[in-house]
């Protein structure tokens, strides 16, 4: 149907009504050919059939006729349960974008002359960093005369590359950027392998500390029913109490 035509101000103009295009392909009798290329339910090729014996399968099936090709000529059809078929494929989108990493870059600045103390510490966060599976972008900060001697910052860029090796990969190796020199660590693991690992320290840790708060709910138990035992009074003995009845206490 072709766009309404309105006459504005001696000016022709055409006012378009239509809507968004539709991504889902054509069903059933929503695909209007005269014949189609049909595949049955488990890949198999039957054929070209007429679009009314293609529909009559699908009856007969009790599933769909679904346009997959329809720019080939004829379309290509598929025989399934199109129902089914979209809610495997949500499935299968939300598993992948709950497995999508997002490229995170954290950063460490160093002086070249940094004192020991301080570079453990900056190499645990690194480390931290790298084992969470995130990349570490590496800056050694050069000031006055330290521009003059490059090679401090480089012997400590490679430094400390090979003691975080286990858990990070130079992916850009030392360059001079102004007055700083840059390295990128990348991490040896995927973010997503990262998270499971995390996850399940954290399942470990928590079941270790319901076990000890068992343990100790059990021995304050045993504890209180101790000194209830002990608190409780001695019954007096009496006749019935003595295996001879003819004797009294």
């Amino acid at each position: 149907m072709s766009a309404p035509v309105q006459i504005l101000g001696g000016h022709i103009s055409t006012e378009s009504r239509g809507g968004p295009i539709s991504t889902e392909p054509r069903i059933n009798d929503r695909i209007r050919v005269s014949e189609v290329r049909l595949v049955g339910p488990n890949g198999e090729q039957v054929g070209i059939v007429r679009i009314e014996d293609a529909i009559r399968l699908a009856q007969e099936a009790d599933l769909d006729l679904v346009e997959v090709a329809p720019g080939n000529r004829p379309p290509v059809c598929k025989l399934m349960d199109y129902g089914k078929f979209k809610y495997e494929n949500a499935q299968k989108a939300r598993e992948s974008r709950r497995n999508q990493t997002n490229t995170v870059i954290k950063e460490m600045k160093l002086r070249p002359k940094i004192d020991a103390h301080d570079y453990d510490t900056k190499k645990g966060h690194v480390t931290r960093f790298l084992k969470g599976g995130d990349k570490v972008k590496i800056t050694i900060m050069f000031r006055g005369r330290e521009q003059s001697k490059p090679e401090l910052g480089f012997n400590l860029l490679k430094k400390l590359a090979d003691e975080v090796s286990e858990d990070g990969i130079v992916e850009s190796s030392p360059k001079q950027d102004g007055r700083n020199m840059i390295m990128v660590l990348a991490p040896t693991r995927k973010k997503s392998e990262a998270r499971v690992e995390v996850q399940a320290d954290k399942d470990r840790k928590a079941a270790e500390r319901a076990a000890v708060e068992e343990a100790e709910q059990q021995a304050l138990a045993d504890l209180r029913a101790a000194h209830i035992a002990r608190a409780e009074p001695k019954r007096r003995r009496g006749p019935a109490d003595n295996l001879d009845p003819d004797v009294d206490l």
